[in-house]
């Protein structure tokens, strides 16, 4: 059953986090949403061929002890993560589905055993990815606009416009890619720490079974696949009104934020990436066109994540205690 949540889990993430792969390219025309939706899914799943899975080792063996986590941990983790999900899709505020899933596991293992288990190094580094995801992305994303603007300075807009909407369609599949390659092996992680716990699978093992990997692979696809139509607003819209050029900018930049913590193993946001690279793209077209009001709410569900998933994870391992 704990395997099924988790799937729910990571197919609620595709379906939450799909904004994240095509709001840009959908607000910018280049493709209608159905289409985004099915390109974006393709390029999730495709990203099992080109990651390691550093990220599942970081969520199966480094943020808690393994020899701590039994079914009740998992299961309050898992509704934690999923009910925070719930709630910011209704809401249509583009928090984290990672950090959701981090805070449902700090939560239960305290509400267990208390602070001793915790890894404080993979608990710091993902912390701290909270902040330097969306400020990198913000970066990558205002350098790439400068560049691109220097480099087309004599060409014309509409040359620009359609140059950049071809473009466009590489950097949201990078994009896409790099939201399959980070967010999938979330949930690797968590079912690899759920087989340990269960005596499954062994500690030292470099890799979970084969099945585990395409299951989770395959169900964020499938969540891309239905989309999340509340938060492509937001994205795409709210926060600043986006042209081909400033699409593939924010895209490329975000992309690049997410290759790197792949490859480092840190399990970071896709939310607070693109969101940082849009805001990057926007303020150096037009500081005053970016609606840095929403930034506030943006960053405060931001804030509210860990904690607010750590309670709810903490009262759902309670429950499970007394239930089972």
């Amino acid at each position: 059953m704990l395997v099924v949540l988790a799937l729910l889990f990571d197919f609620m993430n595709g379906f939450h986090d799909a904004a994240n792969s095509i709001a840009t390219v959908v607000s910018t025309g280049v493709l209608k949403p159905q289409q985004a939706v099915a390109f974006a899914a393709v390029f999730n799943v495709i990203a099992i061929f080109v990651f390691q899975l550093k990220v599942a080792a970081t969520i199966g063996k480094g943020i808690v002890d393994p020899a701590v986590v039994d079914q009740h941990v998992i299961f309050g983790a898992l509704v934690g993560g999923i009910a925070w999900n719930a709630i910011t899709w209704w809401y249509g505020i583009p928090s984290s589905s990672s950090h959701a899933l981090i805070g449902g596991i700090v939560g239960a293992t305290l509400a267990k055993a208390g602070t001793a288990p915790l890894v404080a190094a993979g608990v710091i580094k993902t912390v701290a990815f909270i902040f330097v995801s969306p400020m990198l992305g913000f970066l990558l994303g205002s350098l790439l606009m400068v560049g691109v603007a220097w480099i087309c300075r004599r060409s014309s807009p509409l040359r620009v416009d359609n140059i950049f909407r071809r473009l466009q369609l590489v950097s949201a599949g990078l994009y896409s890619l790099g939201h399959g390659g980070n967010d999938a092996q979330k949930t690797i992680g968590i079912i690899w720490l759920l087989l340990i716990a269960a005596g499954m699978s062994d500690a030292h093992d470099k890799m979970p079974p084969a099945w585990v990997i395409w299951s989770c692979y395959l169900a964020i696809g499938a969540g891309t696949l239905f989309g999340g139509w509340r938060i492509v607003k937001t994205m795409g819209q709210r926060i600043t009104k986006l042209k081909p050029v400033g699409g593939f900018c924010a895209e490329t930049g975000g992309a690049a934020t997410l290759f790197l913590a792949t490859a480092l193993g840190v399990p970071v946001s896709t939310t607070h990436t693109i969101t940082g690279a849009i805001f990057g793209v926007g303020s150096v077209r037009n500081a005053s066109a970016v609606r840095w009001g929403l930034a506030g709410h943006i960053v405060s569900a931001w804030v509210l994540t860990i904690p607010a998933t750590a309670l709810v994870a903490a009262l759902f391992y309670w429950i499970s205690l007394a239930l089972f």
